[in-house]
């Protein structure tokens, strides 16, 4: 690549970067809340009807905003489970630093390798995602104060206090929606399948 356009990719990604720290830092708990039942409300519809061969059909997607390289070839289902491993990351990274406690658990994970979802994943991830979005909004609303917590790093936007953590909760859940519409509404004959 050549000199400008790195230099425009590295300005375009820090403005990214900002703008989605300031919306965060903009962003009530009830608003990341309803955004977050909003999100899980669509991926409910996407699945209705759909049978255990389409969801379960790995799809390779264009490249998206939010979608590595290793996550472009992905069923419906993996996607879900994907979400639902991210969920339970960033809820216990909420209430981590909402009670002032370490880090542990499922808060510390690599973001590479352990968000990966399995080949076999089925029809069971639509109750785990969905059961995934229901604990966390049951913790977030039962914790006091959010701000001002410590902070843990996110691998992209840098460092995340509990109230940031909660609102990119439902940003990822609506990244990889655009992922997962496209898998179920792209024609079979217009897939590249593998």
């Amino acid at each position: 690549m050549n000199e400008p356009a790195a230099a425009y990719r590295k300005m375009s990604n820090l403005l990214i970067k900002t703008v989605i720290r300031s919306l965060f830092v903009l962003t009530s708990r009830d608003r990341a809340m309803k955004k977050a039942q909003d999100v899980l409300e669509n991926y409910l519809k996407l699945a209705e009807g759909l049978s255990q061969e389409k969801g379960c059909r790995s799809v390779e997607v264009p490249p998206m905003r939010g979608v590595d390289e290793d996550m472009r070839m992905w069923s419906f289902y993996m996607i879900l489970e994907h979400n639902e491993i991210v969920n339970r990351s960033i809820s216990a990274t909420v209430l981590q630093l909402a009670l002032g406690e370490p880090l542990r658990g499922p808060a510390v994970i690599d973001p590479k390798t352990d968000v990966m979802p399995s080949t076999s994943a089925g029809e069971e991830q639509l109750s785990r995602l969905r059961d995934s979005v229901s604990d966390h909004l049951k913790v977030v609303s039962t914790l006091g104060r959010l701000r001002g917590t410590k902070t843990s790093p996110h691998p992209i936007f840098g460092e995340f206090d509990a109230p940031k953590w909660n609102c990119m909760f439902s940003f990822h859940l609506n990244l990889h929606l655009k992922q997962a519409e496209y898998v179920i509404r792209t024609p079979q004959e217009a897939r590249r399948e593998y």
